[in-house]
């Protein structure tokens, strides 16, 4: 499976995150092989740099949602659609759902190294949002909130490791870190130039329009 997982990031052509820590290395797939993979996988770098179809590029970006935050395509629909509907930028709305959920922040306070081990604890109950008990990886977390780890998670190991994780790390604006309580808090909403990803999103509502 995590030869699989570096193979989506080489055929994207961009960090998703989805090995974790190994993605911030010289140890990424996309570091050290930065072509698509398969035989012909260097000449089809070189293809790919030149772009492509109308449709593969709106492929590519739903695809880049896709596999980053790890939303299969009815929920990606769902989420385009609920941003086009309201008022403001769809950009701006379709990124603050995306990151708003529940997987999303708690990978954003560095509790967990990936979002799909986030999505484990959650669903594992290991999460509390505002003390109490969270297993839905969609819920929709809002400013002043307050994310810890469960109780139950110290005897599995869970908290020793995350609290050896939050020494390094730096959460973005957003989220409020007590590395040594082990509390993130919501106090702000998030910006593009945080998510550490390139998206062009309008490509997003254009697959779903055509």
């Amino acid at each position: 499976m995590a030869n699989v997982r570096e193979k989506v990031e080489r055929r994207i052509g961009e960090k998703l995150f989805l090995k974790g820590d190994r993605c911030v290395g010289p140890k990424c797939a996309g570091v050290r092989r930065a072509y698509p993979p398969g035989v012909h996988g260097k000449s089809r770098s070189r293809s790919r740099n030149r772009g492509g179809s109308e449709f593969s590029l709106l492929l590519k970006e739903k695809q880049k949602v896709h596999f980053f935050y790890g939303l299969d395509d009815r929920q990606i629909k769902r989420y385009a659609a609920e941003a086009s509907a309201r008022q403001g930028l769809f950009s701006d709305i379709f990124l603050r759902m995306l990151e708003g959920r529940l997987d999303s922040a708690v990978w954003r306070a560095g509790f967990f190294s990936s979002r799909r081990a986030c999505r484990q604890a959650i669903a594992h109950g290991h999460i509390l949002v505002n003390g109490k008990s969270a297993r839905i990886p969609s819920r929709q977390i809002r400013i002043g909130d307050t994310i810890t780890l469960a109780e139950r998670s110290i005897r599995t190991g869970i908290a020793p490791a995350a609290s050896e994780r939050l020494k390094h790390y730096e959460p973005p604006k957003w989220i409020g870190l007590d590395k040594a309580k082990g509390v993130a808090s919501v106090r702000g909403v998030p910006e593009a130039d945080e998510v550490g990803m390139t998206f062009d999103l309008t490509k997003i509502r254009e697959f779903y329009s055509r």
